[in-house]
Formats: structure tokens, sequence, C-alpha cells
């Protein structure tokens, strides 16, 4: 097992988080939906895995890049 951060691809403000530390995950998941630009944009799970910790929280601002999530993946 390994560990990959999953990155903000946008500038915005978190306004939901969809799922929780320790939640299992497919591939192409919604994880978190980010508030840019007067749009809603959801940050997706690359991978399948275990969410192990949520980085951000509801109301954060986040800038592009900015790791949001760290996922537990199968090497």
């Amino acid at each position: 097992m390994s560990q990959l951060s999953i990155k903000a691809h946008v500038t915005g403000t978190v306004v939901e988080l969809i799922v929780n530390d320790g939640v299992v995950v497919s591939e192409e998941d919604d994880l978190i939906i980010f508030e840019s630009m007067k749009m809603h944009v959801p940050l997706v799970s690359p991978r399948a895995g275990k969410v192990i910790s949520m980085l951000v929280s509801v109301g954060d601002v986040v800038e592009e890049g900015q790791a949001a999530v760290l996922l537990e993946v199968e090497d």
C-alpha cells in the first residue's frame, strides 16, 4: 500500500466534503466540491482507495495544486 496526495485542480472555496476519513472510494468518485468563479467543481479520485485524511474543511479557501485529500492505494 502507498499514499497518494490528491491536489486541488482549481483555486476556490470548499463548499462540500462528499466523503470522510476511512471511506473506500472508487476511481472517478467525487470527493470534494469547490466553488470557483461561481461554479461548483468536483475533485475526482484518480484511483480507487481508502481515504486516510481530508486535508481541507468546508469554508477553506484552497489554492490550485494544494493537497486536499490523502488516499491509501494499492501499489
